[in-house]
């Protein structure tokens, strides 16, 4: 009798310090494992440049870096498609409109001398709030962010997605959302070419860009 129960104490002793590593007949749950980053995923890549980086900047980038060059490169494709509209607005209305009365004149790249302060301060406060919600929307409180990692942006951020879609045009399906994102960097480029040959070209020849044109 004895020895029946010093086997079931044994046995016992057995199972419970092999529960303690394992269970038995479950099966291993694994977690997933999240897919590799590569850069041809990203919108923006068109024939026949394909994927453009000739200082090749994606070569050493991570998946965190290149979603801050992407944000990057959509707030400068902006700005530029804002300044190639003024230049073009700004030259095209003067003597008639009705701001500052109609007093600014000339190249667009000389009215920035010819506006009162009261524009700057307006400029300023409103640059301010912007881009004070855009780091708040996209970016990582710098009080939790690791000192290796400066300027890390939220997982869930889409680069450029503000939430300002006044006329309700972003797709729902996510393929025609990243083809928006395409038409919206090819724009975006092009007007930052086209914002520095404006630049140039005034620069040198004094000339407004609207009086190339109808010159």
């Amino acid at each position: 009798q004895e020895q029946k129960i010093m086997k079931i104490v044994a046995a016992l002793a057995f199972l419970s310090t092999a529960a303690a590593f394992g269970t038995f007949g479950a099966k291993k749950t694994v977690a997933p494992v999240a897919p590799a980053f590569d850069v041809m995923d990203l919108p923006g890549i068109l024939d026949p440049v394909g994927f453009f980086d000739p200082l090749n900047l994606a070569e050493k980038a991570d998946a965190a870096t290149m979603k801050r060059y992407r944000e990057a490169e959509l707030t400068h494709g902006r700005v530029s498609m804002l300044a190639v509209l003024g230049f073009l607005v700004g030259e095209k209305v003067e003597g008639t409109s009705f701001l500052w009365d109609a007093s600014i004149k000339g190249p667009a790249i000389t009215h920035f001398f010819q506006v009162p302060p009261v524009f700057w301060i307006l400029l300023t406060v409103g640059i301010a709030g912007i881009e004070t919600r855009r780091a708040e929307a996209g970016f990582v409180n710098p009080a939790e962010t690791p000192v290796d990692r400066p300027g890390l942006m939220r997982e869930e951020y889409i680069p450029g997605d503000l939430g300002f879609d006044p006329l309700g045009l972003k797709p729902e399906d996510e393929e025609e959302f990243k083809i928006m994102e395409t038409k919206e960097l090819q724009h975006g480029r092009l007007a930052m070419l086209a914002a520095a040959g404006f630049l140039a070209q005034e620069a040198v020849d004094g000339k407004g860009i609207v009086e190339h044109f109808t010159s």
